[in-house]
């Protein structure tokens, strides 16, 4: 089983002044411990459902490539990006450029958007749900596209382009790995099966149960190798956990077919909480097999 991280707060690293310095830090720590993957958030405020909208928030592809500058081995990803933020030509550019900077550490984090709040806010055009994921399905064909020889145009209902050239290609081989974020049954995990190389789930070992169940069925529909894809969850820690109950949650995870914790935290120190809490367990979870897909 894989053990990830995500980074979701930057108010604890002590202002403007201070987050650079926070960023490299805690960054540093996870991958010392042998965490896997770093992922940030696709936001320009705050989750206003998670804590207040003015904390600060960072761009989120300037911050990964900030944190493969102080890191070597530690992968990249967005968890996940949002669709109507950048044309899907742009955005192939931004996660190539990372990739190659990175040597090839960069991942494609991509979803729906859903946060309208910062749509209005910044002025951003937020369609209906059902054009976003027709843009969202365009994006991935696109990105695909521009990640092959073929150099030809595109013709979307929602994008148009004239040429699909992206030189340099990316370092990772065959390319860099795709997650689609989200868990509707119907479309996005239809997509998985068809463009993804990994998922990522919110909630419990019963509700991710359902979710594989479903996402096996698209899979096999399309002929496709679930075993192909890596199963996420997010795994956020209660106060009071010891680095036992970190591997005991993750050990539930895995026997219905999870095979990727992404640990996260809320507390004012994430840093000392990585050392304290996760480090002792990575290696723990790592030795975890996931029940057979």
């Amino acid at each position: 089983m894989h053990f990830d991280y995500h980074l979701m707060r930057f108010d604890w690293a002590g202002g403007p002044a201070g987050i650079g310095r926070g960023v490299a830090r805690i960054a540093r720590t996870i991958e010392s411990v042998g965490i896997r993957t770093l992922s940030v958030m696709d936001h320009y405020f705050q989750m206003d459902s998670f804590a207040p909208a003015e904390d600060p928030m960072l761009e989120g592809y300037t911050a990964l490539g900030y944190i493969a500058g102080v890191t070597e081995r530690l992968r990249l990803r967005m968890l996940v990006g949002g669709v109507t933020y950048r044309y899907p030509g742009i955005l192939a550019k931004i996660i190539t450029t990372l990739d190659v900077l990175s040597g090839g550490r960069a991942e494609f984090g991509i979803g729906a958007a859903w946060y309208e709040r910062e749509h209005k806010g910044l002025g951003i055009p937020f369609p209906p749900m059902g054009q976003r994921f027709e843009m969202l399905e365009e994006t991935l064909q696109i990105v695909l596209q521009m990640w092959s020889d073929n150099n030809g145009p595109y013709e979307g209902r929602h994008f148009k382009l004239a040429e699909t050239r992206c030189s340099p290609q990316p370092v990772s081989s065959p390319r860099p790995r795709i997650m689609i974020g989200g868990s509707g049954e119907k479309k996005t995990l239809r997509m998985v099966a068809q463009y993804g190389d990994c998922c990522n789930f919110m909630g419990g070992p019963d509700l991710c149960a359902r979710k594989i169940s479903v996402l096996r069925e698209h899979c096999d529909r399309l002929g496709r190798d679930i075993s192909e894809i890596d199963i996420t969850v997010l795994l956020q820690p209660q106060p009071d956990w010891t680095p036992d109950d970190v591997v005991r949650a993750a050990e539930k995870m895995a026997a219905v077919g999870v095979t990727t914790i992404v640990a996260t935290t809320a507390g004012a120190d994430p840093v000392a909480t990585v050392e304290s809490l996760f480090g002792p367990a990575v290696e723990r979870v790592r030795a975890i097999q996931p029940a057979l897909l």
